[in-house]
């Protein structure tokens, strides 16, 4: 890897500024900054606010590009939205986010009566008297007569249980401090909730009766003990079935209720093997189970809903070159979506099946491009035949079809429409493949401007690889403004991810973790030895464990990079994990290893960018975080300003921001977390030396 230049001084600045806050929020008997974990010591807001002033001082000359950069965005997209129409048995609904607006109402009308449309839900009116609004879960009775949801109003994710008349009841609040899930059973007169341990673990289920928008007292139907997993919800297609999963990282088990007898007691499944992965879905007569038992990469098998406990039956087998990420039941068969190791790309394929299990049709719908995403979309009713589809990529807008399964035709229902002088066919994608240390392929997707190729670009690249989360295309619209002013954007598709299959993940997890390191600092280098990157001008991004991989990455490699945005990074992962009263921790054992067994600790103080800083040139930085996370607590990107800052050998201006309203994903209001957007574009721009600071 070259070494670059180091990046331009800001001497002006740093000779004007008063002390810097860690300077005179330095306690000498506390270097590693943990004192920072207090919330309720007085200093931890005065340090926060403190540094929340220096980092606006010192974006205050970028003020002018902020709003250029804002007001483009806005010039480019349709800020009046109509959401897509869905019908159910009685009322069509969907969702209308005025031009001015940051969150949207929802309407309906009865089916064919579209001059009897209503509002029943004005998430517009209810943020206004909250600094901050998420909505949680929205569910409908089956009889389309209550609205239940669930809010959080400061980011915490902790949410209030609300029920309401449709279509003009008063909202009635229920019950506090409950999880986002919800679900009805078809009585029409019960709903199933979700509640948190003291460390935030969804661990219980309750049923609660509701009689003419009373509640009764809520039962427990089940709890999870085990500290590493967590309890879900869900209802199956068919309508017949509840289904309460309790999964950790790597096992999960489920329960049924009947969905029309939801009294009855939660009846387990099959129970959990260690290291199996199951999921159900339902077609009258037969359970139709997604695992990965002797399977790796997961395969499909069925039983007879009458003996669940007999021998499961293959119907989709394992193979080497796929995963089977996940099934959809239906009527007449069932949906697919698989994953190509070799190509990293995702697959819809429909099957539809006779009385007999055999397939009368197995196609695999054709792609728009490669790379791009598709996926299923919001498609409730059981007997359906025209399939909803979500398509796109980094150079397609979002785009909504219907194909129809008896014509075979496609039509579109909406197309996300963009303004303005960048459209998207004058940007171009490819992907090339980066080289790992071991040998390994590393697939990194590139968009720029298609006039622009064949010259090494300023370039932002991003990078998240945990969890087997995948990175499939996304279109966006703030991207505009960076490609417009000839930045390329480049996506590392790192092992740890699902990118490539369950292969890809379990090879960056674990024992295995630094190879996600290693593969983001392999697509820098792939894309300055492809030719599209300028080496000197390469900034990294990675939010939540992408900051960790960003962050390690810099440790490894402070030189690689000019510029670095760290937004709610994990970054102090050993004494994280070593505090089993977080949130979150204890689920995380099989993602990052438990400290308290001697290899696994060792492992984990070998990456964790706050264990190992040392006086390395880093780049310049900008860490974001936010008070109400309680994934990513405020004090973890706050302790690596403060020793960076200290440290004092960055190649530049080491700023942290901390959004005091906020949780995990920033601003809940569109324009707010657009600006916001805006003001980090600016600061990559300046850092990549594309925009001026003045």
């Amino acid at each position: 890897m070259k070494a670059q230049p180091p990046h331009r001084p800001d001497s002006a600045f740093n000779a004007a500024r008063e002390p810097s806050p860690v300077a005179r929020f330095r306690r000498a008997d506390d270097p590693e900054w943990h004192w920072l974990e207090a919330r309720d010591d007085p200093g931890v807001q005065a340090f926060l606010d403190a540094a929340n002033a220096e980092s606006k001082a010192w974006l205050a000359p970028l003020g002018g590009l902020v709003e250029r950069l804002y007001h483009g965005h806005l010039a480019r997209r349709e800020l009046a939205v109509h959401g897509l129409r869905s019908t159910l048995d009685h009322y069509t609904y969907w969702s209308e986010t005025a031009a001015d607006a940051d969150y949207p109402v929802w309407w309906r009308h009865p089916i064919g009566c579209e001059q009897q449309a209503a509002p029943f839900l004005d998430l517009q009116a209810r943020a206004a008297a909250v600094p901050f609004l998420e909505l949680g879960d929205m569910a409908l009775s089956p009889d389309e007569r209550w609205l239940a949801w669930t809010e959080d109003t400061s980011g915490d994710e902790r949410f209030t249980l609300f029920l309401k008349a449709l279509p003009d009841g008063e909202p009635k609040p229920l019950l506090e401090e409950i999880g986002p899930e919800l679900t009805w059973a078809e009585d029409n007169a019960t709903l199933l909730f979700t509640r948190y341990d003291a460390t935030q673990r969804p661990d219980s289920v309750w049923r609660l009766r509701l009689d003419q928008g009373r509640a009764g007292e809520p039962v427990l139907l089940l709890r999870e003990e085990d500290p590493e997993f967590w309890l879900g919800l869900g209802k199956t297609r068919s309508r017949q079935w509840l289904v309460l999963e309790s999964a950790s990282k790597d096992t999960s088990e489920c329960h049924l209720i009947p969905a029309h007898a939801p009294e009855t007691l939660p009846r387990c499944f099959r129970a959990r093997e260690k290291g199996v992965e199951y999921g159900i879905e339902h077609r009258p007569g037969h359970f139709y189970l997604l695992h990965n038992r002797a399977a790796p990469h997961f395969c499909l098998d069925l039983v007879e809903e009458s003996s669940p406990e007999a021998p499961w039956q293959p119907l989709i087998a394992h193979r080497d070159e796929a995963t089977l990420e996940g099934v959809d039941a239906f009527s007449w068969g069932l949906v697919l979506t698989e994953r190509d190791h070799h190509e990293a790309q995702v697959h819809v394929r429909v099957i539809e099946l006779d009385p007999q299990h055999r397939p009368l049709r197995d196609e695999r719908l054709a792609l728009p491009e490669s790379p791009c995403s598709l996926a299923l979309g919001d498609m409730p009713h059981f007997d359906e035949r025209r399939l909803r589809l979500r398509e796109e990529s980094f150079t397609m807008p979002v785009c909504w079809l219907e194909h129809d399964l008896d014509s075979g035709t496609r039509r579109v229902l909406k197309r996300q429409p963009i303004h303005g002088d960048l459209q998207p066919e004058a940007l171009s994608c490819e992907r090339i493949w980066a080289r790992a240390h071991d040998g390994e392929r590393i697939p990194v997707s590139v968009v720029r401007r298609a006039d622009l190729a064949g010259h090494p670009l300023p370039t932002l690249l991003y990078g998240y690889g945990a969890y087997g989360e995948v990175l499939d295309p996304w279109f966006s619209v703030s991207r505009l403004e960076l490609l417009s002013r000839g930045v390329a954007f480049a996506v590392a598709h790192v092992r740890g991810g699902g990118d490539r299959g369950e292969p890809w993940y379990l090879a960056g997890k674990l024992e295995h973790k630094e190879n996600s390191f290693r593969d983001f600092l392999a697509a820098r280098d792939a894309l300055v030895e492809h030719g599209v990157s300028d080496a000197a001008r390469i900034a990294a991004y990675g939010a939540s464990a992408g900051g960790l991989l960003v962050g390690a990455s810099l440790n490894l490699a402070p030189e690689a990079f000019c510029a670095a945005v760290l937004d709610v990074p994990f970054v102090d992962v050993l004494r994280t994990m070593e505090n089993p009263d977080l949130p979150l921790t204890t689920a995380e054992y099989t993602e990052w290893g438990n400290p308290d067994e001697p290899d696994a600790r060792k492992r984990i103080r070998a990456y964790s960018p706050l264990d190992n800083l040392e006086a390395q040139p880093w780049p310049t930085v900008l860490l974001q975080g936010s008070w109400h996370d309680s994934r990513v607590p405020y004090w973890e990107p706050a302790k690596l300003y403060a020793r960076l800052t200290e440290m004092g050998t960055a190649r530049g201006p080491v700023l942290l921001r901390t959004d005091m309203a906020a949780g995990h994903g920033g601003a809940s209001g569109r324009f707010k977390a657009w600006h916001d957007n805006a003001r980090q574009d600016a600061f990559i721009l300046w850092a990549l030396g594309v925009e001026p600071r003045d």
